[in-house]
């Protein structure tokens, strides 16, 4: 008896194996089905030249995608060739941010995302809705999902702190004139959902619940996280000269460096920074979406040549 029950347990669970196993090949057949998908429409809305082409393309891509990630164990879904979209997670994989942009026909930007929980076989996601024109003092703003900022972001920084937060560097583009970057922060309140912007920025006698740079978009910025040090390095922006000092979409790097060092759960301003003492690199490897439209589009010339022959 012990035998023959010993070997239903071992069919039992090797059926059972086969089942789990069967049941993530058809979950990954799909996703990369809707990957193939998502990346067509991605390349539509970031490259082609006419608006309402890219819009539409936007439209199919939204639904698109939340059906991908309603298919089960999404989260740990890449979707690595899906280039227009930036997918971040949080360091300790709570969750992950997917984020894009779509230019509007004046050279604005609208952004778009969602926040996915890592939450298994069950969908939790929070739509990100870009509320940037009516958001009238983004740095003394703490909102919610449905009225976002708006960024492309590439990092995520974990702080552990009496109500631990999370801070997001991001890249806006904002006019046809200026770019901008944002250091943004988001929480989770107890029904576990998303709080944006808090009041953890201290500098020049001003407490800011983010902080929003603008520069011209002839030039580039620097923007990235040095974990050794617990510091947000960036460029100092100025104008080029001092009778523009109102116009941020003229300013640019003006060869000095500033930040913001985390003590006691707090970024606090520091100025002047010696970059001599702080290690070199990329922005976290983060490719303007300008740039990688422009590279989409070489590559494709000889592919756009073969069919107007």
């Amino acid at each position: 008896m012990k035998v023959i029950y010993l070997a239903f347990a071992l069919l039992f669970c090797t059926t059972l194996s086969f089942a789990q196993h069967s049941d993530d090949s058809a979950n990954q057949k799909m996703l990369r089905m809707y990957e193939d998908s998502l990346a067509k429409l991605g390349h539509r809305f970031i490259n082609d030249t006419i608006d309402m082409v890219r819009k539409e393309a936007n439209y199919k891509f939204i639904p698109t995608l939340v059906s991908a990630l309603k298919i089960n164990n999404s989260f740990r879904y890449p979707f690595d060739s899906v280039k227009s979209i930036t997918i971040i997670n949080s360091p300790d994989n709570r969750f992950r941010i997917l984020s894009w942009h779509v230019m509007n026909e004046d050279g604005s930007y609208r952004f778009y995302g969602t926040i996915q929980m890592n939450t298994g076989d069950k969908l939790v996601m929070y739509p990100l809705e870009d509320y940037t024109p009516l958001l009238k003092n983004p740095e003394d703003s703490v909102t919610d999902n449905r009225k976002w900022i708006g960024a492309q972001y590439y990092k995520i920084i974990k702080v552990e702190a009496a109500n631990p937060y999370y801070v997001m560097l991001g890249w806006k583009g904002s006019t046809v004139r200026s770019n901008k970057k944002v250091i943004d922060v988001i929480s989770f309140n107890r029904d576990n959902r998303p709080v944006l912007g808090a009041p953890v920025f201290d500098g020049n006698g001003k407490n800011r619940k983010r902080i929003v740079f603008e520069y011209t978009r002839q030039a580039s910025m620097l923007l990235r996280y040095v974990p050794e040090q617990h510091l947000i390095v960036f460029d100092h922006l100025s104008p080029p000269d001092p009778r523009m000092k109102d116009r941020p979409d003229t300013f640019g790097p003006d060869l000095s460096y500033d930040g913001y060092q985390l003590k006691n759960g707090k970024w606090v301003f520091v100025d002047n920074l010696d970059m001599r003492n702080i290690p070199q690199a990329e922005d976290e490897g983060f490719v303007d979406p300008k740039k990688q439209a422009q590279l989409d589009r070489q590559q494709l010339g000889p592919f756009k040549k073969t069919i107007k022959q």
